[in-house]
This record gives structure tokens, C-alpha cells and sequence, in this order.
């Protein structure tokens, strides 16, 4: 049901996410949140892939997928994204789908990721962030007491991403003009 339902509407942002990242021949890429794989297809053959996800149900998925099509060089683990055991430089570059709304701690996730990722490596995050409409974002802060009982934020923003993580936003895109979802191209520069 997973896959049926959030393939649809995930897909095509992963799909631009991946694009923006501009992988090469060799590159080692982490994504964080892999859930049930519904991304595994989208990576070039030409680089490797791994991938990490807290929920063994929705990792059990992926590795399913990862066998059926054959992807030798996706690599699956389970692990918090807060506290990451690999070694810092250890990927070109990270993507982050859907994910930074229901971690409990942003600043500790992006700063870990920035850890593992190399200095100036890309780091693409899909994600809804709260509006910069003044109306719309008072009602989303309004409303983030009841989305996190649900499972989620509605109250993150760029400011949180560039001042609060410290990460240098590049660009910020969307599928199309009234998307509910950004994709966030920034680049890793490590200070």
C-alpha cells in the first residue's frame, strides 16, 4: 500500500532530486531515509549507492527490491540517521527524501550527513517547508502540534536548513509552481 500510494508522488521529485545531484562514474552517494526502496531504480548503474532507514519493515522492502532488480551496487542498512557509523568523507554526496519533517532532530541529522558527506558534495533534500506566505506559515506553525501526533513538522524553513544547519543552499526548485514539495539543492562546504 506503501509503495501504491506514495510512488506516485514521490517518484518524480526523487527522480529530480537524483538529476540535480549530477552523479559521475564511481560516485558513492548515501541516502537517508531509503524506506521501502521505492528510489533504487532511479540511480545510475555507473555509481554506488547506500542506503539507510530506522524502520526494519520498510528496510526489509528494500532489500527485496534491491535482489528482484538485481542492484549490486546498493548497499542497505539500518540505522539512525542521528548517528550515522560511517567514517566522515565517506560519500560524494547525499539525498535526503522526505525525510527532514520526521526526524526528531534536524540540526543533529543534517550535521551528521555533512559529516559523512565530502566537502563540496551535494546534498539534495525533498521536503515540504513551511510557507513564506505570513498567513499560511502562522497556520502551520499553528497546526505542527497536531501534524508531529501524526508523525511529521510543517514548521521547518529554509532559515531552519541555512541558518540552523548551516547548509549552503544553492537552489530551490519544485516540480511544478504549486507543489506542496521543494527540492533543495545545497552544496556541503565544510568550514
Amino acid at each position: 500500500m506503501y509503495d501504491f500510494v506514495f510512488s506516485q508522488l514521490f517518484l518524480p521529485r526523487i527522480k529530480l532530486g537524483i538529476e540535480k545531484i549530477g552523479i559521475k562514474k564511481g560516485d558513492r552517494i548515501i541516502e537517508i531515509g531509503i524506506g521501502t526502496g521505492i528510489s533504487l531504480s532511479l540511480y545510475p548503474d555507473f555509481c554506488n549507492v547506500v542506503g539507510i532507514d530506522i524502520t526494519r519493515k520498510m528496510l526489509s522492502k528494500a532489500k527485496a527490491k534491491k535482489e528482484k532488480l538485481k542492484l549490486g551496487k546498493v548497499h542497505l542498512f539500518e540505522m539512525d540517521a542521528e548517528n550515522l557509523t560511517f567514517n566522515d568523507n565517506s560519500f560524494d554526496h547525499a539525498l535526503m527524501p522526505f525525510v527532514i519533517s520526521v526526524v526528531p532532530n534536524l540540526e543533529k541529522v543534517m550535521s551528521e550527513v555533512k559529516r559523512v558527506t565530502k566537502n563540496n558534495g551535494k546534498i539534495v533534500i525533498i521536503n515540504h517547508l513551511c510557507s513564506q506566505n505570513p498567513l499560511l506559515s502562522r497556520f502551520e506553525k499553528f497546526i505542527t502540534p497536531l501534524s508531529m501526533r501524526l508523525g511529521w513538522r510543517s514548521d521547518i524553513s529554509l532559515n531552519v536548513l541555512s541558518n540552523h544547519c548551516k547548509i549552503h543552499i544553492k537552489e530551490v526548485t519544485k516540480k511544478t509552481p504549486f507543489d506542496p514539495w521543494y527540492i533543495i539543492n545545497a552544496v556541503n562546504i565544510k568550514e
